[in-house]
């Protein structure tokens, strides 16, 4: 990479009890880089992501965003401080929305802003309103959750990540609890954010999105990173067998150019 990384995480290991989820990992990203994680089900993936942003505590190894730098061997209030710094520099898009069903989409999307950097009101809702539009739902910006599709929903979620004004963007599966017809709305709206340069971390098994919008596409299985590589590198000739079972799988579902949002279980 010719920029210095935005992310930087080295020799990461995440233990849950006697299982060892996260074994080694070290992984860079670029900004205005699009990575996709992609892998089986258990491989890692969510928990590597929930790690950036401490979401996870992991057990060992070092993670850096934009400059800021968690020693995970460090303790006490100076650790605190830096997590909440990292916290602030990441946008995070779950599968579920999380959206207040007391609360309107406008409501939603400023209260972080508001609450967690003390964002001057008026200055929350332009930001909010711009981050609407640009999803495609400053129409519905006075409506409650109740009343919107699971791919608004989504879309709103996305735009309150967006309006915390955040370095990187984080998705962990973010289109896994909608229905198929409202999968490409959310993953038209991350197609956009790729091309206006946003840094984007996306765990997915949307195998189209991935072979389309990536610029790189990493393979995790048994708490590692297998394979590496670009998009078309790695879909038409992987090196690893397990990547290669993947894509055998992926296939044999039906080609993203035939079907753009396959998925992979």
């Amino acid at each position: 990479m010719s920029a210095e990384p935005i992310v930087r995480i080295s020799n990461l290991h995440k233990w849950f009890g006697m299982l060892h989820v996260l074994k080694d990992v070290s992984l860079e990203v670029a900004p205005r880089e699009v990575v996709c994680l992609i892998g089986r089900s258990g491989s890692g993936k969510s928990t590597l992501l929930r790690c950036i942003n401490f979401l996870e505590d992991p057990s060992s190894g070092s993670i850096e965003v934009d400059g800021v730098k968690v020693n995970l061997d460090e303790k006490g209030q100076e650790r605190r401080r830096l997590i909440h710094e990292v916290r602030l520099k990441t946008g995070m898009v779950f599968q579920e929305f999380n959206l207040f069903p007391h609360k309107t989409v406008l409501e939603n999307v400023i209260e972080a802003p508001i609450i967690v950097k003390g964002m001057d009101k008026q200055k929350a809702i332009t930001l909010a309103e711009e981050n609407l539009d640009n999803v495609g739902l400053l129409f519905k910006k006075d409506e409650y959750p109740m009343r919107l599709s699971g791919g608004q929903k989504q879309r709103v979620a996305i735009a309150r990540a967006l309006t915390m004004e955040p370095r990187v963007m984080l998705f962990d599966e973010p289109t896994s609890a909608l229905d198929p017809e409202l999968i490409g709305e959310v993953l038209n709206v991350m197609k956009n954010l790729a091309k206006e340069g946003t840094t984007m971390i996306v765990v997915t098994h949307e195998m189209g999105f991935a072979k389309e919008v990536a610029d790189r596409v990493i393979v995790m299985a048994d708490g590692e990173l297998i394979e590496d590589a670009k998009p078309q590198d790695l879909f038409n000739r992987p090196k690893d067998p397990r990547t290669k079972a993947l894509i055998d799988r992926y296939r044999s579902d039906g080609d993203s150019e035939q079907t753009e949002n396959v998925r992979l279980k």
